[in-house]
């Protein structure tokens, strides 16, 4: 067995995150769905933002194919969507934590 790289052990961990939402996304319960959903999200914002930082400071370790200014673009919409989630939860008494 070779060795596993560092690259290899940062996607292993953030592959794990979203995984371990996945079970929720098949669930016959709407609030199950609706937390896996969420969580997602917020799990994607995160790497947009880290992404988006990166490619400020050019410390990304490959070049963009689009423009800063869309991944911001995307990463507000992402936002809002996860505020209304949010607002929702409120509402229907889905606990997000």
């Amino acid at each position: 067995m070779g060795n596993i790289t560092h690259e290899e052990i940062v996607y292993i961990n953030v592959d794990d995150e979203l995984h371990q939402t996945a079970k929720g996304m098949i669930s016959d319960d709407y609030k199950e769905r609706f937390i896996a959903e969420y969580k997602q999200l917020v799990i994607r914002a995160d790497r947009l933002t880290d992404i988006i930082n990166k490619a400020h400071e050019n410390k990304l370790g490959f070049n963009l194919t689009c423009s800063i200014e869309l991944l911001d673009r995307q990463l507000t919409y992402m936002c809002g969507y996860m505020a209304i989630l949010e607002e929702r939860a409120k509402a229907e008494g889905i606990n997000l934590d």
